[in-house]
């Protein structure tokens, strides 16, 4: 079924697997590296109070306008690797599903890719699949279309536990401070603690949750296909604010510099004040935003159904460039290296330059790209509607890998410390490293 033309059942499933985005900005830090004279980077690097690990120079773990794109310059030189969490779908707070830390997967061995295991989620009838997976602590939590959210081992994929909400669970969770956050098609965000899966909270919004939450300041920030993206506080879950933008928002919010970017129904990309919910400014395309946006270095990009990937100045709105790629763009983009990658329904995934929008690269795979591409040491990971999951060159495009697995793949790679993570259509949940 198609849903490149957003028929009944087909649309709704372009919504859930691609829209999300996280962010988790933190406000204590502990610096946890630092190297002398002429080593790199050129600051610490910092532990927040989530647990994320952020560039110590750079505003709440946001890229510096003017960088480079990468918010961890060379973090790790000579090729060492740490232990590094995935904690939110767009990995920084900015969004950009970029982990520069990877240094066991790279272009020279992403061929030897093999599964190492998967895990059933279950399903809905005929239907399944779910959310995009998140890595925190050696746990991966994912959402399933058989209403469940659950906490595998990651490194063996045997069930920790798992939550039963009263609707299919396609939000992406985010992690943070002992608590995982998700929303359901049973209209609720949930918070769940990380440890045992007991209910912390849940608030009840106006129609399902397929947006993926962003945590920061102790605030939870959503949207619902009511219509509004909510400010909700993250240990009690009472409603700080809402703004309405009238259609659905299933796009997730990216937060940068106290501001939250997301995309609607209407048409729209937002951005809004994250403390009041004030509207700062906002961008009309032609098309349904579901695509979740990725800022850095001051500028927004987003897709949209009107076939085009967009550039915004992420203070103004103002439009930078964008490109027409001629049909549906629900994929949210990932941003490294001055390159943004997306992927489209026209079964194709593209690379361009992130400061001009040249197109520099795109690799044809064989149905529908809703998955949103993951950016490690080099290599794409990416969904893909013909049933598998890819493993890309960064800089050429080049096909290094892929894997079949039981059915489409809309769901999004995670990457984290030698392993892709990544959910299929068939109701696996998948581990692959060397």
């Amino acid at each position: 079924m198609s849903i490149a033309r957003k028929s009944g059942l087909s649309i709704v499933l372009a919504a859930l697997w691609l829209c999300a985005s996280g962010s988790l900005p933190a406000q204590t830090f502990t610096t946890l590296y630092e190297f002398g004279a002429g080593g790199s980077p050129d600051a610490g690097l910092v532990q927040g109070t989530d647990g994320n690990l952020y560039g110590a120079t750079e505003k709440g773990g946001a890229q510096t306008p003017g960088g480079s794109g990468n918010a961890f310059p060379d973090a790790y030189p000579g090729g060492m690797s740490r232990s590094v969490n995935w904690s939110e779908f767009g990995f920084i707070p900015s969004g950009g599903r970029f982990n520069p830390h990877e240094r066991m997967l790279s272009p020279g061995n992403a061929h030897r890719l093999h599964k190492l295991w998967s895990f059933f989620t279950g399903c809905n009838g005929p239907i399944c699949g779910g959310s995009s997976a998140t890595v925190a602590n050696g746990v991966v939590y994912v959402g399933s279309y058989d209403g469940n959210v659950y906490a595998l081992d990651a490194a063996t994929g045997v069930k920790l536990w798992s939550f039963l909400t009263g609707g299919e669970v396609f939000s992406s969770p985010a992690v943070a401070n002992g608590a995982v956050y998700v929303g359901s098609n049973d209209q609720n965000v949930y918070a769940l603690n990380a440890a045992t899966g007991a209910e912390l909270w849940s608030y009840t919004t106006g129609y399902d949750v397929v947006s993926s939450p962003a945590v920061a300041n102790g605030v939870v920030y959503i949207g619902s296909e009511d219509g509004s993206v909510y400010a909700l506080n993250a240990a009690t879950g009472a409603k700080l604010w809402s703004y309405s933008a009238h259609l659905v928002v299933d796009s997730s919010p990216a937060l940068v510099d106290g501001v939250i970017y997301v995309g609607s129904d209407d048409g729209n990309l937002y951005a809004l004040n994250a403390a009041t919910g004030a509207k700062l400014w906002s961008f009309f395309t032609t098309g349904d935003v579901y695509s979740s946006p990725a800022v850095a270095n001051g500028v927004a990009y987003v897709g949209s159904q009107d076939g085009n990937l967009y550039a915004l100045n992420a203070t103004t709105g103002a439009k930078l460039w964008s490109y027409d790629i001629r049909d549906y763009v629900n994929s949210s983009p990932a941003v490294a290296n001055g390159v943004v990658y997306v992927g489209s329904i026209d079964h194709s995934v593209y690379a361009f330059n992130a400061a001009t929008g040249a197109k520099l690269w795109s690799y044809t795979t064989g149905n529908e790209v809703l998955s949103s591409p993951a950016v490690a040491n080099g290599v794409i990971y990416i969904g893909s509607g013909d049933d598998s999951v890819y493993a890309l060159n960064a800089a050429t495009g080049t096909k290094l890998w892929s894997y079949h697995t039981g059915n489409q793949v809309f769901a999004s790679p995670t990457v984290a410390n030698g392993v892709v993570y990544v959910g299929s259509g068939d109701g696996n949940m998948y581990a692959f490293g060397l």
